[in-house]
C-alpha cells in the first residue's frame, strides 16, 4: 500500500512539474511542448537506405517487434491516389517534412474594387503560402495535415512536381488534392483522403511547419520515416525507426524466399517482388 502511495505521490510530482514548464505568459503566445529535432542530410541519407525496398506490412510487422503494435498506421482511407503495378514507382520511403493547413477566418473574396487575382496572389503569398518549400531535401516526404472536411486543393499537377524537383519523394495528406489525372501522368506519389478541387485562397491559411501534426489518427514529428504503398501509410517514429527496419528486413527477406519457392512451384516468371535480398 506504501508502494502504492509512494508512486501516485512521485507520479504527481512528475506531472505538477509538467505543467510549470511554461509561465502564463508564454501560455498565452502559444508553447510547443513537443521538440522538433534537426538531422543532417548524412543521418538521413542512411537511415533510408535501411528502408529500400520494405513495404508497409514489413515495417508494421517490425513496429509490432519493438512493442509498437497497432502505432503508425495512418486510417486507411488515406491511399495511393494512382498505382504502377508494373514498377511500383508510386511507392514511397522517406523523411517526413510537416506542414499544416487550417481553414481561414478571414473573407473568402476581395472586396468589390479589389481585382481577384492581384487578391488572389496577396492570400497565396500571405496566408496560405508554401514557404516551408526552402527546406526540401532529397529524401523528404511532405506531409500535410490540412482541412479534410473543405473541398480545398492545396496539392495540384504543378505545385506537386515543383516539391519534386527539389526533392521530394512523395506527398501525403489527411485531405485532398486536385489536378489528380495529371499527377498521375507526371508520376509524383501522392496519397490523399479524397479528392479536392478549390484553390487554397479564402479556404485556407498556413498554420506551421516542421512541427508535430496528425493526420489520419497517427502523430508524425518531422524527422520520422514515412512508407506508403498499397497498402496504405506507416509512420515510424525515429528513435525507433533503425531497429524496426532491420525487423522489417527479415519479414520481408523471409517472404520473398517463400514466395519465390511457390513461383516456382506453379511455374510463374519471377518478378521484383521476389528478387533475392543483397
Amino acid at each position: 500500500m506504501t508502494k502504492i502511495l509512494m508512486a501516485c505521490l512521485l507520479l504527481t510530482v512528475v506531472c505538477s512539474a509538467m505543467s510549470q514548464t511554461a509561465e502564463p505568459e508564454a501560455l498565452e503566445k502559444g508553447v510547443n511542448f513537443i521538440e522538433t529535432k534537426v538531422y543532417s542530410q548524412e543521418e538521413n541519407e542512411n537511415l533510408l537506405k535501411l528502408y529500400q525496398g520494405l513495404r508497409v506490412a514489413d515495417v508494421s510487422d517490425g513496429m509490432d517487434m519493438v512493442g509498437l503494435p497497432n502505432t503508425g498506421l495512418v486510417d486507411a482511407c488515406i491511399h495511393p491516389d494512382w498505382v504502377d503495378l508494373d514498377s511500383l514507382t508510386h511507392q514511397v520511403r522517406g523523411i517526413a517534412l510537416t506542414v499544416r493547413y487550417v481553414p481561414t477566418q478571414r473573407k473568402d473574396r476581395p472586396a468589390p474594387e479589389k481585382d481577384f487575382s492581384e487578391w488572389e496572389g496577396q492570400f497565396y503569398n500571405q496566408y496560405s503560402s508554401e514557404t516551408w518549400t526552402q527546406i526540401i531535401q532529397p529524401g523528404h516526404v511532405i506531409v500535410i495535415d490540412d482541412d479534410e472536411f473543405g473541398d480545398v486543393g492545396t496539392i495540384g499537377s504543378n505545385n506537386i512536381m515543383g516539391w519534386a524537383t527539389k526533392g521530394a519523394v512523395g506527398v501525403v495528406t489527411d485531405a485532398g488534392a486536385r489536378d489528380t489525372d495529371e499527377v498521375a501522368i507526371e508520376g509524383v506519389p501522392l496519397y490523399v483522403r479524397k479528392k479536392s478541387r478549390g484553390i487554397r485562397p479564402g479556404r485556407n491559411v498556413l498554420e506551421s511547419v516542421n512541427r508535430p501534426i496528425s493526420i489520419g489518427g497517427v502523430q508524425v514529428v518531422p524527422g520520422d520515416v514515412v512508407v506508403a504503398d498499397g497498402d496504405g501509410v506507416i509512420v515510424v517514429p525515429r528513435d525507433v525507426a533503425e531497429e524496426v527496419a532491420l525487423n522489417a528486413r527479415g519479414v520481408l527477406k523471409a517472404d520473398k524466399q517463400g514466395r519465390r519457392a511457390l513461383y516456382k512451384e506453379l511455374g510463374l516468371p519471377m518478378d521484383q517482388t521476389v528478387e533475392e535480398e543483397e
